[in-house]
């Protein structure tokens, strides 16, 4: 057979993958792979949703919710692996076909949510919903259709859906061109230094920048990179304050440069689609539809616990302000403390008191052991075994773990993606190749963790921060929740609950890696192999309070902008670097502070919108874990055999079965109270450095 006559080679994202565990065929994939397969796909479901539809035959539960959970099964296959390379391993090839897909994938969602015949079916069954004879979860599987239909309009008459279908589109193109622009000023900058230029920085951050130097094409210097890990390490030790400054700038310039990768304009132009789109469904404000369905409820409800927060961070940060800045005149520094001078003189301050140093703390937080630590931890909670699997992946840095339980069964596999990159977007999350669910079957997840810290030079130890070592645990808990899904719909599993209750099972698994046995037999020291000693042990218990008002107050403001620029009636005329100001400023915000994410490169808001009028989330979801933490130490035991089964009955395995609400009262048997958070951030007394 000649070439002419050859057959195509099957496209690898749509066959069926018989590999270890089916996982996608990573080794054959190319970016030229999924734009046929996209189309492909969406074709297939289009077709599929028609169907339903269309179906003559009075709407059931079988014919339209199962339908419908049914549909797509190409699509989420090859959504899935994309959106897995674009995060984590993306590249101008991945780039393109994202620019190209997401007003794609965003006019097939409009017409799927936007399809009037579809809703009628969906809303004839939620009006009969009591005479149907569902089951509980089949009763929360339409419920939370119906809403999402009426959410995303399909209740609407059609001009108004015909323009909530432009917003969306525009809003999926100018939020994936957010991300890229973030992505492209993080690639393009690196602190290149000499020898001379490291004073004050320990061995272990010396070696990560030469090996950072190296892969950047700079070998025999030093590259400090706006990787978070790398800059904030370098804002911790570096006596250069000038070389401070201009990392520290650089850090807080993302998306703020002019030019190309300049996200102003963006944000202006997708605060007020969010706005437009809001008021067609009925609402005052995007901030208004955005907490309509979340835990919170209102805008208001969130905004309270920031303010009762932030009054306390505000105290507590000035008294660690003063402290610092009598340091700097101790030391005969004639000036005052600026944002790139906190770090610094906050470790020198941490020493002096504490007799502790990050620089001598840091080498007993190894990474393999960090993640030995967080499986241990699974291990005694929930019975799970993490064995390690040789397995094709898409970036050799990734590695994987075949899950099982205490039966030997298999629960899932677990990819870790830990290193830094040029291809990687910056932060960290948990993401999935495959959802769990039981409507086709037992289908097992496989779920990833996706962080960004330095990494090392070739053979030496990746060391971590204690804050990256909490990173660490915190995405593990994202992955748990994914992990131990066990609901029949996949509508409901693993995290795909409110975002104000999706970081309760994340960051309540953080508090395990403070619990004495986990912290004494995983922290080794990389050189030696010996035990943290007791002593340093206990001094950095001592210190988890430390520092917490400059860390709420760099985390609420965020929050507090957050709100504030969602709840604008009209931001047609937004000018976002004033609006940012003149909120600091409102809001009295420390001169001496930034916020943690400003608004040109909050990714959480603008690179897809997840947590946009939601970052409030993560304080929410504090108030939930400190109080849920509360209930393993009243017992006397943070491994209590019957405390950890409601914990994995109930939060862990239970997906979006229940309001969240209800979710909580079922495990702790009452709604949360704040002290235990105030008592976390060392907030109840505000006037204690």
């Amino acid at each position: 057979m000649n070439a002419m006559t050859q057959t195509p080679a099957p496209n690898p994202l749509l066959t069926d993958w018989t590999g270890d565990f089916a996982l996608p065929p990573f080794a054959t994939l190319t970016p030229a792979h999924f734009r046929p397969a996209f189309d492909a796909a969406l074709a297939a479901h289009r077709a599929e949703l028609d169907a339903i539809a269309a179906n003559p035959e009075k709407p059931t539960f079988d014919n339209t919710i199962v339908a419908l959970e049914t549909s797509g099964k190409d699509l989420d296959k090859v959504a899935n692996v994309f959106f897995v390379l674009a995060g984590a391993d993306t590249g101008e090839a991945i780039e393109a076909v994202e620019r190209d897909m997401s007003p794609l994938l965003a006019r097939h969602s409009n017409a799927m949510y936007l399809d009037r015949k579809l809703y009628a079916r969906i809303g004839d069954l939620h009006a009969r919903r009591d005479s149907l004879g569902l089951t509980p979860e089949q009763a929360r599987v339409l419920d939370r259709y119906n809403t999402r239909f009426v959410r995303a309009g399909g209740a609407l008459e059609q001009a108004a859906q015909d323009r909530l279908a432009e917003i969306n589109e525009r809003l999926a193109t100018l939020g994936t061109q957010f991300g890229q622009n973030v992505l492209a000023d993080e690639k393009s900058f690196a602190l290149i230094l000499d020898e001379a230029d490291l004073a004050g920085l320990p061995d272990f951050a010396i070696a990560a920048a030469s090996a950072a130097a190296e892969e950047r094409g700079h070998k025999g210097k030093y590259a400090i990179t706006l990787a978070r890990s790398s800059c904030e390490g370098f804002l911790q030790f570096s006596d250069r304050r000038d070389l401070r400054e201009k990392m520290f700038q650089a850090w807080t310039k993302r998306g703020e440069n002019g030019g190309a990768t300049d996200n102003r304009a963006l944000i202006a132009e997708m605060v007020a689609l969010r706005g437009e789109r809001a008021r067609l469904l009925g609402f005052a404000t995007f901030a208004d539809y955005r907490l309509d369905d979340s835990m919170a409820k209102t805008p208001q409800a969130a905004r309270k616990l920031l303010d009762d927060v932030w009054g306390r961070a505000k105290l507590k940060a000035g008294v660690e302000r003063d402290a610092l800045q009598e340091m700097i005149a101790a030391e005969g520094g004639n000036f005052a403390l600026a944002p790139h001078d906190w770090r610094y003189y906050a470790e020198k301050l941490r020493k002096e008191r504490y007799d502790l140093d990050e620089s001598e703390i840091k080498p007993y937080f190894q990474l393999d052991k960090m993640i030995d630590a967080a499986f241990e931890t699974a291990t005694r909670l929930f019975g799970l075994q993490f064995k390690p699997v040789d397995v094709p992946l898409y970036h050799a840095d990734a590695r994987a773990w075949d899950v099982t339980d205490a039966s030997g069964q298999h629960v899932g596999l677990f990819i870790g993606d830990y290193f830094a990159r040029g291809s990687k977007h910056s932060g960290a999350w948990m993401t999935s190749l495959r959802d769990q669910q039981k409507l086709k079957g037992d289908i097992r997840p496989i779920i990833l963790n996706v962080c960004n810290f330095s990494k090392p030079a070739k053979g030496e130890p990746a060391l971590l921060s204690f804050d990256d070592a909490r990173t660490l645990f915190h995405e593990f808990g994202h992955g748990l929740h994914g992990l131990l899904s066990n609901v029949t719909y996949p509508l409901l599993a693993g995290t795909s609950v409110s975002s104000d209750f999706v970081e309760l099972p994340s960051q309540l698994y953080e508090h395990w890696l403070e619990v004495p046995e986990i912290l004494q037999k995983y922290a080794l020291h990389a050189k030696t192999g010996a035990p943290m000693p007791k002593a340093m042990f206990d001094k950095l218990l001592a210190t988890r309070t430390y520092g917490q008002g400059f860390a709420t107050i760099e985390y609420t403001s965020c929050a507090l902008v957050d709100l504030d620029i969602h709840a604008l009636p009209d931001a047609d005329k937004l000018d976002v670097a004033k609006f940012e100001r003149d909120t600091l400023a409102a809001m009295n915000m420390p001169a001496e502070i930034v916020m943690r994410h400003r608004l040109p490169h909050f990714q959480h808001l603008f690179s897809g919108g997840g947590y946009a009028a939601g970052y409030y989330s993560y304080m929410w979801s504090e108030v939930l874990d400190a109080d849920a933490f509360e209930a393993f130490s009243e017992t006397g035991n943070a491994f209590d055999p019957a405390t950890a089964k409601k914990l994995r009955d109930f939060i862990y395995s239970a997906g979006n079965l229940r309001d969240p609400g209800e979710a909580y009262v079922a495990f702790r048997g009452r709604l949360p109270s704040v002290e235990p958070l105030l008592k976390k951030r060392g907030l109840a007394d505000a006037s204690v450095a």
